[in-house]
């Protein structure tokens, strides 16, 4: 059960300057593995200085939109909303019902509770999909972040269908989407009015820093959300940006096969070291180990960081290493760790 008083942003991971106060001895620079943002970043196009010096024009949001819509199979660009990243839009898209009773399936990305609590709804956290048919707003990760547990198109579409009789929202939180299953996003239904998926630019195409994400709803909500959003709530740059990469399908296309083999590297790496596989997608892999703690400490000592979770002790999340450097100091450090 989440307390409604705990609404403070939580701790995650990418936070190396914590990283650096707890391990002041560890080698630089520290690789960090405790995110699941793609490591090899999409190639940032030139554009004109003119996105930095002037306020972004409604047709430049439009085309971003279109090129989402195409991208993520939204019926038009009239069902996407465009934001400085999914973050933001979290407590705004449970804000589109008065409050109630929040379910979100866990266990997950713990912002996702704090959003609706914020938001006014009471939130519990629950393990089994059948305990959110009696919601006002039901949230899925799907793929779920940190077990890359997958729930099927019919499972969610019939989870929608039990909640509009009284109401109810269904929240698909599709972050990792770009390399999950082709056809497993809830995109193109949004048109049944009680459907709000969330899509992160940042992940997939390692541009986190660039603060880019979209909500895909039916034509009055995403109405509503842009409202409450104002104008020129994304960036000129993020815009230039976000239209040329969500429409380079050979790049993703590539993308998505290299992270395959690279998260296939990283799960025998991982089993050699003697860790369980719970579960992921291409880009996280969460592993088990009654050594998880000391294993956290003996990898921020060689200056790599991975993610751990306070309510699962046994657990640790490693993305995916960047390049050659990464992978071998990875690999001595697992060697090196007799816990």
């Amino acid at each position: 059960m989440f307390l409604q008083g705990d609404l403070a942003p939580l701790d995650h991971g990418g936070d190396l300057a914590s990283a650096r106060r707890r391990f002041p001895d560890a080698p630089e620079p520290f690789i960090d593995l405790s995110t699941g943002i793609n490591p090899q970043a999409y190639p940032v196009p030139s554009f004109s200085s003119d996105a930095f010096m002037r306020l972004p024009e409604p047709a430049e949001l439009a085309a971003l939109a279109a090129a989402a819509a195409h991208a993520y199979g939204a019926p038009s660009a009239a069902h996407v909303v465009a934001a400085p990243g999914t973050q933001i839009l979290l407590a705004w898209v449970a804000s589109l019902l008065a409050p109630g009773r929040a379910v979100v399936l866990g266990p997950t990305y713990a912002e996702l509770a704090r959003a609706a609590a914020v938001a006014g709804h009471a939130v519990e956290e629950v393990t089994e999909i059948d305990r959110l048919r009696h919601a006002t707003l039901a949230i899925v990760v799907n793929p779920n972040n940190p077990d890359g547990r997958l729930l099927g198109r019919d499972t969610l579409l019939a989870l929608a269908d039990r909640l509009r009789p009284g109401g109810g929202l269904l929240v698909v939180d599709e972050t990792f989407m770009d390399v999950g299953p082709a056809n497993a996003s809830l995109g193109g239904e949004v048109e049944r009015g009680n459907i709000v998926v969330l899509r992160s630019f940042g992940k997939f195409f390692g541009l986190a820093g660039l603060r880019l994400g979209f909500a895909l709803a039916a034509p009055a909500l995403a109405a509503r959300l842009n409202a409450w959003l104002g104008p020129w709530a994304v960036a000129g740059p993020a815009i230039a940006i976000g239209e040329v990469a969500l429409a380079d399908t050979a790049w993703a296309a590539a993308t998505r096969a290299s992270l395959e083999r690279d998260a296939s590297r990283l799960d025998q790496l991982l089993t050699t070291a003697g860790l369980d596989l719970v579960g992921g997608t291409s880009l996280f892999r969460l592993t088990r180990t009654p050594s998880a703690g000391a294993l956290f400490d003996h990898l921020g000592r060689a200056g790599i960081v991975v993610r751990r979770f306070a309510e699962h002790p046994n657990w640790l999340r490693f993305g995916i290493p960047a390049d050659d450097a990464a992978w071998m100091r990875l690999r001595g450090a697992l060697a090196s760790f007799h816990g």
